[in-house]
C-alpha cells in the first residue's frame, strides 16, 4: 500500500519552504556560480578565460536579462540548472567538456541540487552582489576538501577513548551533541555464519544462494532503526542550529558536522502523516543514509556507517539459521514484526515488538533497511570469505533488507530475503533529474547504523561514506 503524494510542484515547494529556511545565496550558490559559471559567463572575461557576450552571470541584473537562464520558481525551465545535469557526453552540458580537465571540475550532484532548490524557492539574489570569476582549479579541489574533512573526522575519532578488545564491548547509549536526541548500540560478536538460504526453504529466491560460510568481525549495531528524532537534525540543518543555539553549544564543536554535505529541502512532508516522534525515518536514498553516518560520526567521535549486506544478515540471524530468527513458522510473525497483516497500512514506533536473540528490534518488518552493497544476484558465489562487501559502482540497484510494514507475503520478511532498489522508488518525484537525497515512493525504507570495533583508516571512511554514484543516470535507471 502506498501513500499518495502526487501534488503540483508549486504546492510541494510551499510545503518544503514551510519546513526549512531558503538556500543561502552567498554561502551556497555564489561559490558554485563563481567557480563553475562566471569564469566564462562574464563579458569582460578573465586573464585565463574568454568572456561570453550572450549570457552574463556576474550580476543580478545581467543574470535575469535572458529569461530562459533563470526562471524563478521553476528549475526545470531554467538553463542555469538543466544544462548542468545533462549526460557527460551532451553537447550543451555546462561547464562545457572543453572547459574542464577532470571530473572533479564538473558541478556535482549535490551542487546541482542546491541550484535547483534555490531556483524553485524563487532564485533570491540579494542586491549589490557582484560575482567574481574564480580559477577553475578551485572547483577541482572539491575532492580534496572532502578528503580533508574526512581526515579531520578520523583524527577526532582516533583521539576519543575507544574499546579495542571484543571482550570489552558493551551496550551503550549515544547522544547527539547539542540536542536531546539519543540512540542505543548493542555489541555484535564476531563469528562465522552461512550467508544465504538453502534451496529447500519456502519462498527462497535464486539470488539467496549459493549458501556461503563467511567470517564477520565484531561491531556494534543500532538497537533500533534510525528515527526521525535523529534524522530530522541532519535533514534540516537550520533547525538543528536553532536547537543547539538554544542549548548554548560552542560553535567550535560543530565545525566538522557543518562541513558535511546535508540534504536539500524535501518537496513533501517526509513522514507522509505516519508519525515522527519515535518512528523510523524513511524514504532517504542510500547516499542520504551514508551522509547521515558521516554527520553522526563527526558529531559523536565514533565511526558509524551502514552495515554491509553480510553484516546485516549475520546480525539479523543472531546465531540462528532458520527462515526467521524465531524459527521457521511465519505464524509467530505478529509477535516479532510489523508487516502487511498487522501494521494498519503504516510504519509503527520502533521497539514495540519482541527483539531477536541479540536484542535487536525490528530487524524484520516495520521498515526495510539499507545496506552498503551494490545488489548483485550472483554475488554470493564469489563473495570474499572475510567481511564481504560488494562496493557500489552505479546508482542502481543497491541492497535493502528485512521486509516492511508494506509486505503481506511472509516470505518477503525472511532473514535471507534480498531486495534491489530501482528508479521507480523516485517515480513521483517532481524534480528533473530526480533528487539524490529522497526516494519519495519508498515509504517502506529506512536504515540502522553500525560501528565496527576496528576503526578504519581515513581513506576507508571516505569510501564508506562517499560511494560517488548518487547521481541518477536516467538511461541506466531504465535499463535496471
Amino acid at each position: 500500500m502506498k501513500v499518495s503524494h502526487s501534488l503540483p510542484v508549486a504546492a510541494l515547494t510551499l510545503i518544503g519552504a514551510a519546513q526549512v529556511l531558503a538556500v543561502d545565496f552567498e554561502k551556497e550558490i555564489k561559490p558554485i556560480l563563481e567557480n563553475s559559471c562566471v569564469r566564462c559567463h562574464n563579458p569582460k572575461g578573465t586573464d585565463y578565460e574568454k568572456g561570453d557576450t550572450d549570457v552574463d552571470l556576474s550580476t543580478k541584473e545581467a543574470a535575469f536579462e535572458v529569461k530562459s537562464t533563470i526562471v524563478p520558481g521553476d528549475a526545470s525551465k531554467s538553463k542555469l540548472y538543466t544544462t548542468t545535469v545533462l549526460g557527460d557526453d551532451a553537447k550543451k552540458l555546462m561547464p562545457p567538456r572543453n572547459k574542464v580537465t577532470n571530473a572533479l571540475e564538473r558541478i556535482s550532484a549535490a551542487e546541482a541540487e542546491l541550484l535547483k532548490t534555490w531556483i524553485n524557492e524563487g532564485a533570491a539574489w540579494p542586491d549589490g552582489i557582484t560575482l567574481v570569476a574564480r580559477k577553475k582549479e578551485v572547483a577541482g579541489k572539491r575532492g580534496e576538501a572532502e578528503a580533508a574533512l574526512v581526515a579531520s573526522i578520523h583524527e577526532r575519532i582516533q583521539a576519543a577513548p575507544r574499546v579495542s578488545d571484543e571482550k570489552a564491548m558493551q551496550a551503550y547509549k549515544g547522544s547527539i551533541t547539542g540536542t536531546d536526541a539519543t540512540y542505543e548500540m548493542l555489541p555484535i560478536p564476531g563469528g562465522k555464519f552461512k550467508l544465504g538460504s538453502p534451496e529447500t526453504e519456502p519462498g527462497r529466491k535464486p539470488d539467496e544462494g549459493p549458501v556461503r560460510e563467511v567470517q564477520i568481525e565484531p561491531f556494534w549495531m543500532g538497537k533500533y532503526e534510525v528515527t526521525w528524532n535523529e534524522y530530522d537534525l541532519f535533514m534540516y540543518p537550520n533547525e538543528e542550529k536553532k536547537v543547539r543555539a538554544a542549548k548554548q553549544v560552542a560553535e567550535s564543536l560543530n565545525t566538522l558536522t557543518d562541513g558535511v554535505t546535508r540534504p536539500t529541502q524535501p518537496y513533501v512532508e517526509m513522514s507522509f502523516g505516519m508519525g515522527k516522534d519515535g518512528f523510523p525515518a524513511i524514504s532517504m536514498t542510500q547516499h542520504g543514509a551514508n551522509k547521515f553516518c558521516q554527520w553522526l560520526s563527526a558529531k559523536t567521535g565514533h565511526f558509524y556507517r551502514l552495515p554491509t549486506e553480510a553484516e546485516w544478515e549475520y546480525a539479523c540471524r543472531a546465531g540462528t539459521q532458520s527462515a526467521y530468527y524465531w524459527g521457521d513458522d511465519p505464524k509467530q510473525m505478529g509477535e516479532y514484526c510489523w508487516w502487511g497483516k498487522n501494521a494498519d497500512f503504516k510504519y509503527q514506533k520502533v521497539g514495540k515488538k519482541k527483539p531477536n536473540p541479540w536484542g535487536l528490534h525490528d530487524m524484520l518488518g516495520n521498515v526495510m533497511e539499507w545496506c552498503l552493497d551494490q545488489y548483485d544476484p550472483g554475488f554470493y558465489a564469489n563473495a570474499p570469505a572475510l567481511n564481504p562487501w560488494n562496493k557500489a559502482t552505479k546508482p542502481y540497484p543497491h541492497v535493502a533488507r528485512g521486509g516492511s510494514w508494506d509486505d503481506e507475503d511472509p516470505h518477503a520478511l525472511r532473514a535471507s530475503a534480498r531486495r534491489a532498489s530501482n528508479a521507480n522508488w523516485k517515480i513521483q518525484d517532481p524534480q528533473l533529474p530526480k533528487s539524490i537525497w529522497y526516494h519519495t515512493d519508498a515509504q517502506f525504507l529506512g536504515f540502522r547504523v553500525v560501528r565496527p570495533l576496528k576503526t578504519p583508516s581515513a581513506a576507508e571512511m571516505q569510501a564508506y561514506w562517499n560511494s560517488g554514484v548518487e547521481k541518477d543516470n536516467p538511461e541506466l535507471s531504465k535499463a535496471e
